[in-house]
């Protein structure tokens, strides 16, 4: 009898631990105790208790699923910061917001967007609402309720999916690059010194890993047949890698961190570099030979050229742009113009594009660490000169987050841009739509996004993120 009442007892302990753990039971024993309580109220209170324990355990389910991605996402739900929900709720003032202008009492549906003020140095006219869908594998919103669908049409960047995943780099992903003119060669540097080269054909493959840097690897570029790869770091060095080998064949010591680094479009033997000593300096790349070196007041932390490689765009950080004049053939550098902004933020983006329909000529894209993201037209014929063509204020940045064109699909109408954010998501903007700027959104990462990059064709956009994950996204063909 003794071990019947055991059982009994058994039994009706699970019994009460069930009962405990039911939403319903759980709305029953948090109901008003007097009998004359509203019954309107009660069945509100036991509908919001019921939902509240449901959506936890779905919030469970998909932290740990990941779209199929099982030990992944387990590693990123485990090694996550204490309140990592909390951290992952934004604040009103700091928020997505409305892209437009800010008002005081937000939409229900303005947590959706990353931008928060839009200016521009001529009236833009809106054109109709660009319908997107979003990439994630779930949303908050259906397809009825999304706010740019229109007719069953998907204008902007649609994506069908994730083409893979790298998760094998133990620390942040600073830099992602795809090779010249390529449409499977990707690389990315990170904080723990290594450069890390892939291969995206049909089985997805890590290629070489390159340790050489003892410190951050700030930038890299591609030679123009992509033979060779060359890389800046925080350690004071440049390094130049041979892709076939996977081996350093050399080092440029410098006195101070180098930020950023570039091939000279049309003569690839020289190689120019920006750094923490307010200089730009070009070096020879067959014999590492300082060839010239310019001034500058601020740390030069970004730069690119232009396609003829006659002008190099540099960013500094304190925001100030600057167009220099570089001699093809001596390497010779000359400060021509330089655009100085009222905040006084690290430049952390300094894209060129020889042609934007917007503009009607070649454009020069910046971003800075403060979240000001800046749209000039460039004169090529009065060596770079810039002009302020509108201005997007996104949410303020911690980390060295960065943006980039969307080229192809800029040239069909609109003028669209992909940049990273603190709050894990991957937005796209489109600078023609004072009002309703944030056209689409991808979600899959799990932490900051810090870059983004195309490749040639522009089929595939590749992420990273904070803790060494890098995604590859596949975007959904046409019908054009």
């Amino acid at each position: 009898m003794e071990v019947e009442i055991g059982v009994c007892g058994d039994e009706k302990d699970e019994e009460k631990k069930k009962k405990s753990k039911d939403p319903e039971f759980l709305s029953c024993m948090m109901q008003p105790a007097t009998a004359e309580s509203d019954p309107q109220y009660v069945g509100i209170r036991r509908i919001l208790l019921h939902r509240k324990s449901e959506s936890g355990a779905i919030s469970r389910r998909y932290d740990w699923r990941c779209n199929g991605k099982g030990y992944v996402a387990y590693r990123n739900f485990i090694s996550r910061p204490r309140k990592w929900e909390n951290l992952r709720t934004p604040s009103l003032l700091s928020s997505p917001g409305n892209s437009g202008r800010w008002l005081p009492s937000p939409s229900p549906l303005s947590h959706q967007f990353e931008a928060e003020s839009f200016t521009s140095s001529r009236d833009l006219r809106s054109v109709n609402q660009v319908s997107s869908r979003r990439a994630s594998f779930s949303s908050s919103l259906s397809d009825g309720e999304h706010p740019y669908r229109s007719g069953g049409v998907e204008h902007a960047y649609s994506f069908v999916g994730m083409h893979c995943i790298f998760d094998q780099c133990k620390s942040s992903v600073t830099v992602l690059k795809f090779g010249h003119m390529s449409s499977d060669l990707l690389a990315y540097g990170a904080s723990d010194g290594t450069l890390t080269v892939c291969s995206l054909s049909e089985e997805p493959s890590v290629l070489k890993q390159l340790i050489g840097h003892s410190k951050d690897v700030t930038d890299f570029d591609f030679s123009s047949n992509n033979q060779y790869i060359a890389s800046s770091s925080l350690d004071k060095t440049i390094r130049v890698w041979e892709l076939s080998r996977g081996v350093c064949i050399r080092v440029i010591y410098g006195v101070s961190a180098q930020f950023c680094i570039r091939f000279h479009p049309v003569n690839n033997n020289f190689l120019s570099a920006g750094n923490a000593n307010k200089e730009v300096t070009v070096f020879n790349f067959s014999t590492g030979r300082l060839i010239k070196k310019l001034m500058f007041d601020g740390e030069v932390t970004a730069m690119d050229h232009d396609h003829t490689g006659q002008i190099i765009f540099c960013g500094d950080g304190q925001g100030t742009v600057y167009s220099v004049s570089m001699d093809s053939h001596t390497g010779s550098l000359s400060r021509s113009h330089r655009h100085r902004t009222n905040h006084k933020s690290a430049v952390t983006t300094v894209k060129y594009r020889s042609f934007s329909l917007l503009a009607s000529g070649p454009v020069l894209l910046t971003c800075t660490q403060d979240g000001n993201l800046c749209f000039f037209s460039v004169a090529l014929q009065i060596k770079g000169y810039l002009t302020l063509r509108c201005s997007l204020k996104l949410a303020p940045r911690i980390h060295r987050i960065q943006a980039s064109f969307c080229p192809l699909l800029s040239l069909e109408k609109g003028e669209y841009i992909v940049a990273g954010s603190e709050d894990s998501n991957v937005y796209f903007y489109d600078l023609t739509k004072p009002k309703h700027t944030c056209v689409n959104k991808l979600q899959g990462h799990r932490f900051p996004v810090m870059c983004v990059a195309w490749n040639h064709g522009e089929n595939l956009l590749a992420s990273s993120d904070f803790y060494g994950v890098v995604i590859v996204w596949k975007r959904a063909k046409t019908s054009s």
